[in-house]
């Protein structure tokens, strides 16, 4: 693997570690605890960060369709721990793969969303799906801080 993209997976990898420590040790009530109007449960954080980061890293840059049903994503409920967990690991494994098989010239190619016809660069896809996984973090650790906070 390139060097970038080996440095690119250890960010995703520590931020599915991060996500692995958020969730540890909860209860499916705190799972799918909604901190309040308009906000996501945990589960349903965890299930769409995993579908964004498949999308943007295999569906786009990756060109291998997931049949993602993103609406899906928000009514998980239910879900215990690890499965979601198993969820999130398929996903990097699956990043991984996509990171192995790309070159330097990659990250200008274009790719065509599935989702909405759109066109990326390899690049900006890698990054935006990087950046999703990132935001989603930081809200499954102050939806564990709240939860604590309240129980």
């Amino acid at each position: 693997m390139l060097p970038i993209f080996a440095d690119f997976l250890d960010r995703l990898e520590a931020m599915h570690a991060a996500i692995e420590k958020a969730v540890a040790g909860l209860p499916l009530e705190a799972l799918d605890w909604r901190p309040g109007l308009e906000m996501n449960s945990i589960a349903v954080l965890v299930a769409h960060t995993a579908g964004a980061e498949r999308y943007w890293i295999g569906d786009v840059a990756g060109q291998e369709p997931s049949g993602r049903v993103r609406e899906a994503e928000f009514e998980v409920a239910g879900v215990e721990t690890a499965v979601l967990l198993t969820r999130l690991q398929d996903v990097l494994t699956h990043s991984r793969t996509v990171l192995e098989s790309l070159t330097l010239a990659d990250l200008e190619q274009e790719r065509v969303s599935p989702r909405d016809g759109r066109v990326f660069t390899v690049g900006w896809a890698l990054l935006h799906g990087l950046e999703h996984t990132a935001l989603h973090t930081g809200h499954i650790q102050m939806t564990r801080q709240m939860w604590d906070n309240v129980n």
